[in-house]
């Protein structure tokens, strides 16, 4: 997927003005959050939970290069051969070159990021192979031609009636706009690649060290047709998916579906340890476990360190108002929402993602939801320095920045100034009290009024309070 993050402020114009994904992202706002809420209440120990985990995580981080030898090496103990990737370009030339060797025409895949991140669709296309996307929102993007707006539910911007033309016009068979029969039409459709196809791509939400096992999560069960059925298996994921044990997992998955869709558990967990042994009925002949760094190592020992805890829910983005106006594909990137905004700038360079770190309002929801506690807005703050500090900002916005930090380091400077903007802003309200337009600030006000102040500051209203008070104690006392 090209990456198209410095036009943020472009796309997100135009998505609001898009009335089939605002209508898309009106009956999405709150079905996860209102789920998630509920499923937490369910857990009397839920902060708890979540401060283990992220225990856990950052334990596993810290000891990452030990735990990947691990499962490396358990892995390869039970018949799996272990690939390793620094970039995007060789992980999907590992994947390419494993289907030439085994002369594969078709690859049927399971929803990874981690394979959209990297392109290995185009990569394998490119070669001559069939690649049939087999979770439902997956497949129904690949008809559309179009990358996913959401980690969890990627087609999520799709109306109903945008779906039945697609469905329409790739199966040949009467437009349908029952949600019931159409999720059955394309059952049914996938059904014949599911056991022709010659190799099952997956990505894993996490990988067991103690064990060599990879884990997928998914509601739809295509997973499990996807590593079971085909005689070679491919996972393809982050090196920072690794965790220790079996028993971690038992923690981190009390969390991750919870956080995702707001359901007490997934309907479907597939665990996969090795090639299909003598006498077992199902499995591979052959397993490749490909561990890609393609930037996360960058994460390792800086500021930025804590967001390889992400489990990758999607939480932050359902509680973000900014996400929840714009949807995903504004980002211009894999990663959407608050997640992308740090994950985003940090992988493809930070000039190359200037508005995402400023594509959010600060209000905190996204670090109070993720279920592994990552300081989102600290570190799109960090991000937001960093970007001050190497002139990536219009030389306006810095001039702001830099007038302001010097008023705000002399007080009574600030306060001349706070008082005499209080009155200039009383007087731009007139008697209706808005404010219709700040010049050089056009932004705030070009969608909405902002409401004048009273023409005195906090300061002197404190002031006046306490000058009050005395007077009165005077009196009285």
């Amino acid at each position: 997927m090209q990456v198209k993050s410095m036009f943020f402020k472009q796309s997100a114009s135009m998505k609001l003005q898009d009335p089939v994904l605002q209508e898309s992202l009106r009956k999405f706002k709150g079905k996860f959050v209102e789920a998630r809420a509920r499923a937490v209440a369910e857990v009397d120990a839920w902060e708890a939970v979540r401060a283990h985990a992220a225990q856990l995580r950052d334990r596993t981080i810290a000891n990452l290069d030990a735990y990947l030898v691990e499962f490396e090496r358990n892995a390869t103990r039970r018949g799996a051969q272990v690939h390793w990737a620094e970039t995007a370009e060789e992980a999907c030339a590992i994947v390419a070159e494993i289907a030439r060797a085994n002369n594969v025409k078709k690859v049927t895949k399971s929803k990874s990021m981690v394979s959209e991140e990297v392109n290995l669709n185009d990569k394998l296309e490119a070669a001559g192979i069939q690649v049939i996307e087999t979770d439902l929102g997956e497949y129904i993007l690949q008809l559309a031609h179009e990358p996913p707006s959401h980690i969890v539910a990627p087609a999520v911007h799709k109306s109903k009636e945008e779906v039945a033309d697609l469905f329409h016009a790739a199966h040949h068979k009467p437009r349908l706009t029952d949600i019931a029969a159409m999720t059955r039409e394309a059952r049914e459709a996938l059904r014949e690649h599911f056991l022709t196809a010659d190799m099952g791509v997956s990505g894993s939400n996490f990988v067991i060290a103690e064990t060599g096992t990879t884990l997928t999560v998914t509601n739809e069960g295509n997973a499990d047709l996807v590593t079971t059925v085909p005689r070679i298996h491919c996972v393809i994921t982050g090196i920072e998916k690794v965790i220790p044990t079996l028993e971690d997992f038992a923690t981190l998955i009390r969390l991750l579906p919870r956080s995702a869709t707001g359901q007490a558990i997934a309907n479907y967990l597939t665990l996969t340890t090795g090639v299909r042994a003598p006498g077992e009925t199902d499995g591979p002949e052959q397993m490749h476990i490909v561990l890609v760094d393609a930037g996360r190592s960058k994460f390792l020992g800086g500021e930025m360190q804590e967001m390889l805890r992400c489990i990758r829910c999607g939480a932050c983005m359902n509680h973000c108002p900014v996400y929840q106006n714009v949807g995903g594909h504004a980002y211009g990137w894999v990663y959407p929402g608050p997640m992308g905004s740090v994950l985003t700038p940090t992988y493809v360079g930070i000039e190359n993602a200037g508005d995402l770190p400023n594509a959010a309002t600060f209000c905190g929801e996204c670090a109070v939801v993720c279920p592994v506690k990552i300081p989102l807005p600290d570190l799109m703050r960090k991000l937001r320095e960093k970007q001050f500090d190497m002139k990536l900002r219009p030389w306006s916005e810095r001039a702001g920045i830099t007038l302001w930090s010097y008023a705000a380091r002399r007080p009574k400077l600030y306060a001349a100034l706070t008082k005499m903007a209080a009155r200039v802003a009383s007087w731009m309200g007139g008697r209706e009290k808005l404010i219709h337009r700040l010049p050089g600030l056009d932004g705030w006000t070009s969608g909405r009024d902002m409401p004048a102040p009273e023409g005195k500051t906090f300061r002197e209203m404190y002031g006046e309070s306490q000058r009050r008070e005395a007077l009165s104690t005077d009196k009285h006392g």
